[in-house]
């Protein structure tokens, strides 16, 4: 429902968020950056001006179900596929790498087997939503590095769920449930195959015949996007990726021109004009503190372990493929933003920790408000990191050789 006091939160956010990123924008820095300030400066962190609520929740949802369609109407699905190993292999360093840091660390701090387990989970996700922000707002998208990091992102989210769907798993029953893990991985094999088969064959039929009266063209892609989310939901995965991949059925080389330039210049206003800023300001309202040392220490080792896991996995990944340091250094960075998908795994583990506890089943919980808040710090903190970080990998890469592909590609499109 609509109400004076969210259309008075909403009117906040939004103002703040255009002045404080029109401010970074000047600076030549990314404008996500002043919309995560803007939800500090508001929310909880500082003023408590606006907080968390069902609806603001809902509209930066949908903020990153459109940013992540938007960035598949961008996004070349040939150029995807041309680099899917170099994107597998980015995608299980950078997610074997940080859960093997994130349990050592929490086990050295004092945590449970299955505590530690879980906090690695969560500092191995990649936020594919705000990678492709980052990689969007510093003309990176479409270069082969920005190609791989995305389908590194994917591949990401998938061994994310499949690790969770384990640990899980075991919490419940305390024995790996071979039979729920095959039908995970045969529920997104299938997912993929229909997505592959649906936009090859029966999508092509549709948009040749489209027209932009009375918006039927946005309609279409609207409507694409919402199926291919609840599939993408059915298979176990996040509907983010469902939402991609429509994305790339909105693509230029099936449709008239003019028509894919007015949907993508639509969602590109709704996504980054309206949904984006509430949708990083709400990340920030999740930032808690606590005044001890012992979490400072905790949650700044965290941190690190959270970079150095990124960057160092997936690098490793992308140098098997004979990419230079620096190219290898771009993926890492570009791979190590987090964001709201291990808010909702955290979230996942802490509502089944309650019912566990409840039904006596466990007597430690599965994460501690502790843990759960110095996670939030370190999601917090590696997105306002990579940004920063990415730029000034590429710069690096591009200072002794301009005439390399990469910096090529990233000068045109800068």
């Amino acid at each position: 429902m609509i109400t004076s006091q969210l259309l008075i939160n909403l009117l906040a956010i939004l103002v703040v968020a255009w002045i404080l990123g029109s401010l970074f924008a000047r600076y030549g820095l990314p404008v996500m950056l002043g919309e995560l300030l803007a939800g500090v400066i508001l929310g909880p962190p500082l003023l408590g001006f606006v907080t968390s609520s069902p609806p603001i929740d809902l509209i930066a949802e949908f903020g990153i179900f459109f940013i992540m369609f938007h960035t598949g109407i961008e996004m070349d699905p040939k150029e995807l596929l041309e680099h899917i190993w170099a994107s597998t292999a980015v995608a299980v360093g950078g997610f074997v790498l940080p859960f093997v840091l994130g349990y050592f660390t929490n086990r050295f701090f004092g945590g449970t087997i299955f505590q530690s387990l879980y906090v690695g989970i969560c500092i191995s996700v990649t936020a594919i939503a705000v990678q492709s922000v980052i990689l969007h707002s510093m003309k990176i998208n479409k270069t082969y590095i920005g190609h791989i990091i995305i389908g590194a992102a994917i591949v990401d989210d998938i061994l994310s769920l499949i690790g969770l769907s384990v640990l899980l798993g075991i919490t419940k029953s305390g024995t790996i449930q071979i039979g729920d893990i095959t039908l995970v991985i045969f529920k997104v094999i299938a997912f993929f195959a229909f997505t592959i088969l649906v936009g090859h064959f029966i999508i092509p039929r549709f948009t040749r015949k489209l027209h932009d009266r009375e918006g039927k063209a946005f309609t279409f892609a609207i409507v694409s996007a919402f199926i291919m989310a609840y599939l993408s939901e059915l298979a176990g995965l996040h509907l983010v990726i469902g939402a991609f991949l429509a994305g790339q059925f909105v693509r230029e080389e099936i449709m008239d021109k003019k028509i894919y330039e007015a949907i993508s210049d639509r969602f590109y206003g709704l996504s980054y004009g309206f949904l984006a800023p509430i949708f990083f300001a709400s990340l920030s309202f999740h930032l808690h503190f606590y005044g001890s040392r012992s979490f400072l220490v905790y949650t700044v080792i965290l941190i690190l372990m959270a970079i150095i896991g990124k960057v160092a996995g997936c690098g490793l990944g992308l140098a098997f493929f004979r990419r230079s340091f620096w190219e290898s250094t771009i993926v890492g960075f570009g791979m190590n933003g987090r964001g709201a998908v291990e808010l909702v795994i955290a979230s996942v583990v802490l509502k089944l920790s309650d019912n566990l506890i409840a039904s006596k089943t466990i007597t430690e919980p599965l994460l501690t408000d502790y843990q759960f808040s110095a996670l939030i710090v370190m999601a917090f903190a590696t997105t306002l990191i990579a940004p920063f970080s990415l730029k000034w990998a590429a710069t690096k890469t591009c200072l002794p050789n301009e005439k390399a592909d990469f910096c090529q590609l990233w000068k045109d499109r800068g």
